[in-house]
Protein backbone atom coordinates (compact mmCIF):
# COMPACT_ATOMS: atom_id res chain seq x y z
CA UNK A 1 0.00 0.00 0.00
CA UNK A 2 1.61 3.27 -0.76
CA UNK A 3 0.98 6.45 0.25
CA UNK A 4 2.47 9.58 -0.90
CA UNK A 5 3.08 12.04 -2.08
CA UNK A 6 2.21 13.93 1.19
CA UNK A 7 4.06 14.89 4.08
CA UNK A 8 4.97 11.67 6.24
CA UNK A 9 2.96 12.93 9.57
CA UNK A 10 -0.64 12.54 7.36
CA UNK A 11 1.27 9.33 5.60
CA UNK A 12 1.67 7.87 8.85
CA UNK A 13 -1.41 8.90 10.41
CA UNK A 14 -3.54 7.70 7.72
CA UNK A 15 -1.63 4.28 8.29
CA UNK A 16 -2.28 4.12 11.44
CA UNK A 17 -6.26 4.82 11.42
CA UNK A 18 -6.45 2.02 8.90
CA UNK A 19 -4.49 -0.68 11.35
CA UNK A 20 -6.31 -3.51 13.11
CA UNK A 21 -7.30 -3.16 16.62
CA UNK A 22 -4.70 -5.70 17.99
CA UNK A 23 -1.69 -4.56 16.02
CA UNK A 24 1.98 -5.01 17.48
CA UNK A 25 4.04 -4.30 15.28
CA UNK A 26 3.92 -2.59 11.65
CA UNK A 27 7.03 -2.32 9.44
CA UNK A 28 7.74 0.13 6.92
CA UNK A 29 9.60 0.85 3.49
CA UNK A 30 10.67 4.80 3.25
CA UNK A 31 11.51 5.96 -0.57
CA UNK A 32 13.49 9.20 -0.66
CA UNK A 33 12.18 11.83 -3.18
CA UNK A 34 15.95 12.31 -3.66
CA UNK A 35 17.64 9.49 -3.36
CA UNK A 36 20.70 11.76 -2.41
CA UNK A 37 18.61 12.32 1.08
CA UNK A 38 18.25 9.01 2.29
CA UNK A 39 21.59 9.45 4.03
CA UNK A 40 20.45 12.35 6.29
CA UNK A 41 16.76 10.60 6.74
CA UNK A 42 18.04 7.35 8.23
CA UNK A 43 19.95 9.43 11.24
CA UNK A 44 16.88 11.49 11.68
CA UNK A 45 15.13 8.06 12.14
CA UNK A 46 17.72 5.88 13.74
CA UNK A 47 15.68 5.55 16.54
CA UNK A 48 13.45 3.56 14.62
CA UNK A 49 16.19 1.12 13.92
CA UNK A 50 16.13 2.65 10.34
CA UNK A 51 18.21 0.50 7.88
CA UNK A 52 19.60 0.43 4.06
CA UNK A 53 17.37 -2.03 2.22
CA UNK A 54 18.07 -1.84 -1.86
CA UNK A 55 18.29 2.08 -1.74
CA UNK A 56 15.35 2.49 1.06
CA UNK A 57 15.04 2.36 4.32
CA UNK A 58 13.19 -0.05 6.55
CA UNK A 59 12.01 0.41 10.06
CA UNK A 60 9.38 -0.89 12.63
CA UNK A 61 7.04 0.89 14.84
CA UNK A 62 6.06 -1.28 17.66
CA UNK A 63 2.49 -0.25 19.65
CA UNK A 64 3.98 -0.74 22.93
CA UNK A 65 5.38 2.33 23.04
CA UNK A 66 8.59 4.10 23.56
CA UNK A 67 11.61 5.20 21.70
CA UNK A 68 10.18 3.03 18.64
CA UNK A 69 6.33 3.62 19.43
CA UNK A 70 3.89 5.34 17.73
CA UNK A 71 4.15 8.78 18.93
CA UNK A 72 8.05 8.71 18.35
CA UNK A 73 7.41 7.48 14.66
CA UNK A 74 5.17 11.44 14.62
CA UNK A 75 7.62 13.30 16.05
CA UNK A 76 10.40 12.14 13.67
CA UNK A 77 8.54 11.82 10.81
CA UNK A 78 7.43 15.23 11.39
CA UNK A 79 10.87 16.41 11.69
CA UNK A 80 11.73 14.99 8.33
CA UNK A 81 9.29 17.12 6.91
CA UNK A 82 10.29 20.37 8.58
CA UNK A 83 14.08 19.59 6.87
CA UNK A 84 11.71 19.01 3.79
CA UNK A 85 13.15 15.87 3.10
CA UNK A 86 10.35 14.43 0.91
CA UNK A 87 9.88 10.54 1.32
CA UNK A 88 6.97 8.21 0.47
CA UNK A 89 5.78 4.82 3.35
CA UNK A 90 4.80 1.65 1.98
CA UNK A 91 3.07 -0.76 5.04
CA UNK A 92 4.39 -3.81 5.23
CA UNK A 93 2.20 -6.66 7.46
CA UNK A 94 1.32 -6.04 9.98
CA UNK A 95 2.47 -8.25 13.00
CA UNK A 96 -0.99 -8.44 15.56
CA UNK A 97 -1.19 -9.50 19.40
CA UNK A 98 -1.89 -13.16 19.87
CA UNK A 99 -5.68 -13.31 21.05
CA UNK A 100 -6.16 -13.81 24.43
CA UNK A 101 -8.03 -16.91 25.74
CA UNK A 102 -10.12 -16.35 29.01
CA UNK A 103 -9.25 -18.98 31.60
CA UNK A 104 -12.17 -20.71 32.17
CA UNK A 105 -13.86 -21.00 35.58
CA UNK A 106 -13.18 -24.16 37.78
CA UNK A 107 -14.01 -25.19 40.60
CA UNK A 108 -13.80 -23.14 43.90
CA UNK A 109 -13.97 -26.21 46.09
CA UNK A 110 -11.15 -27.82 43.70
CA UNK A 111 -9.19 -25.01 43.70
CA UNK A 112 -9.14 -25.29 47.66
CA UNK A 113 -8.16 -29.29 47.13
CA UNK A 114 -5.23 -27.62 44.57
CA UNK A 115 -4.05 -25.17 46.91
CA UNK A 116 -3.68 -27.61 50.07
CA UNK A 117 -1.87 -30.05 48.11
CA UNK A 118 0.78 -28.29 47.60
CA UNK A 119 1.33 -27.12 51.25
CA UNK A 120 4.13 -28.87 53.37
CA UNK A 121 2.90 -31.74 55.62
CA UNK A 122 3.46 -29.93 58.94
CA UNK A 123 1.54 -26.78 58.34
CA UNK A 124 -0.75 -25.59 61.01
CA UNK A 125 -2.14 -21.91 60.06
CA UNK A 126 -2.82 -20.29 56.99
CA UNK A 127 -3.35 -17.10 55.37
CA UNK A 128 -5.82 -17.08 51.82
CA UNK A 129 -7.28 -15.33 49.50
CA UNK A 130 -10.68 -15.90 47.95
CA UNK A 131 -10.93 -14.37 44.49
CA UNK A 132 -14.03 -14.10 43.14
CA UNK A 133 -15.09 -14.19 39.32
CA UNK A 134 -17.39 -10.51 39.31
CA UNK A 135 -18.17 -8.12 42.02
CA UNK A 136 -21.55 -8.16 41.59
CA UNK A 137 -21.24 -11.62 43.14
CA UNK A 138 -19.43 -10.79 46.52
CA UNK A 139 -22.41 -10.01 48.96
CA UNK A 140 -23.89 -13.76 47.84
CA UNK A 141 -20.39 -14.95 47.86
CA UNK A 142 -19.95 -13.09 51.87
CA UNK A 143 -23.37 -14.87 53.46
CA UNK A 144 -22.48 -18.70 51.41
CA UNK A 145 -18.89 -18.21 53.23
CA UNK A 146 -20.14 -16.70 56.88
CA UNK A 147 -18.42 -19.61 58.66
CA UNK A 148 -15.15 -19.09 56.73
CA UNK A 149 -15.59 -15.50 58.04
CA UNK A 150 -13.93 -13.62 55.33
CA UNK A 151 -12.65 -10.33 54.97
CA UNK A 152 -12.86 -8.05 52.64
CA UNK A 153 -10.13 -7.56 50.33
CA UNK A 154 -9.59 -3.87 48.93
CA UNK A 155 -6.91 -4.57 46.12
CA UNK A 156 -9.35 -7.31 44.30
CA UNK A 157 -12.80 -8.98 44.31
CA UNK A 158 -11.44 -10.69 46.67
CA UNK A 159 -12.00 -12.22 50.56
CA UNK A 160 -9.05 -12.68 53.16
CA UNK A 161 -9.78 -15.31 55.39
CA UNK A 162 -7.62 -17.50 57.50
CA UNK A 163 -7.83 -21.36 58.03
CA UNK A 164 -5.75 -23.39 60.52
CA UNK A 165 -5.25 -27.24 62.30
CA UNK A 166 -4.18 -25.42 65.11
CA UNK A 167 -5.67 -22.05 66.86
CA UNK A 168 -7.48 -19.30 65.07
CA UNK A 169 -8.98 -20.33 61.93
CA UNK A 170 -11.51 -22.19 60.03
CA UNK A 171 -11.41 -25.82 59.31
CA UNK A 172 -10.33 -27.38 55.94
CA UNK A 173 -13.57 -29.32 55.72
CA UNK A 174 -15.82 -26.23 56.92
CA UNK A 175 -14.16 -23.71 54.24
CA UNK A 176 -14.59 -26.90 51.99
CA UNK A 177 -18.28 -27.09 52.14
CA UNK A 178 -18.54 -23.18 51.89
CA UNK A 179 -16.83 -23.45 48.73
CA UNK A 180 -19.08 -26.02 47.75
CA UNK A 181 -22.12 -24.15 48.32
CA UNK A 182 -20.22 -21.37 45.73
CA UNK A 183 -19.71 -24.05 42.73
CA UNK A 184 -23.04 -24.73 43.68
CA UNK A 185 -24.71 -21.55 42.71
CA UNK A 186 -22.52 -21.09 39.69
CA UNK A 187 -20.10 -18.44 41.69
CA UNK A 188 -16.34 -18.87 39.57
CA UNK A 189 -13.62 -17.97 42.11
CA UNK A 190 -10.14 -19.65 43.29
CA UNK A 191 -8.48 -19.93 46.45
CA UNK A 192 -4.68 -18.74 46.68
CA UNK A 193 -2.64 -19.42 49.82
CA UNK A 194 -0.73 -16.16 50.87
CA UNK A 195 1.02 -17.45 53.81
CA UNK A 196 1.59 -20.31 55.89
CA UNK A 197 3.17 -21.43 59.12
CA UNK A 198 4.14 -24.92 59.69
CA UNK A 199 4.93 -26.84 63.30
CA UNK A 200 3.13 -23.87 65.27
CA UNK A 201 1.86 -24.60 69.07
CA UNK A 202 0.05 -21.24 70.32
CA UNK A 203 -0.04 -21.22 73.85
CA UNK A 204 -2.75 -19.00 76.29
CA UNK A 205 -3.67 -17.86 72.72
CA UNK A 206 -6.09 -18.22 69.50
CA UNK A 207 -2.32 -18.53 67.35
CA UNK A 208 -0.66 -16.14 64.96
CA UNK A 209 -1.38 -12.51 64.10
CA UNK A 210 -1.47 -11.81 60.49
CA UNK A 211 -1.10 -8.25 59.30
CA UNK A 212 -1.71 -7.05 56.04
CA UNK A 213 -1.92 -3.29 55.03
CA UNK A 214 -2.15 -2.43 58.45
CA UNK A 215 -4.67 -4.36 59.58
CA UNK A 216 -4.60 -7.70 62.20
CA UNK A 217 -6.91 -10.58 60.36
Amino acid sequence: MLIGPMRLVDQWTAIETRLPRDWEVVPLTLTAEQPGELPKAAAVLAPLGAGHVDGKLVLQVRRAGGGAGPEAARRLFARLDQQRIWCSITRGEVRESAPVEETPAGSVAASWDAALAALPGDWSELLCRLEIGGSALLPRAALLCAPVNPTRDRDGIAFLFRAGRVGYGVSTQMARRCFERLDEEGIAGSITVLRVLSDTQPVASQGSSWIVAGRVL
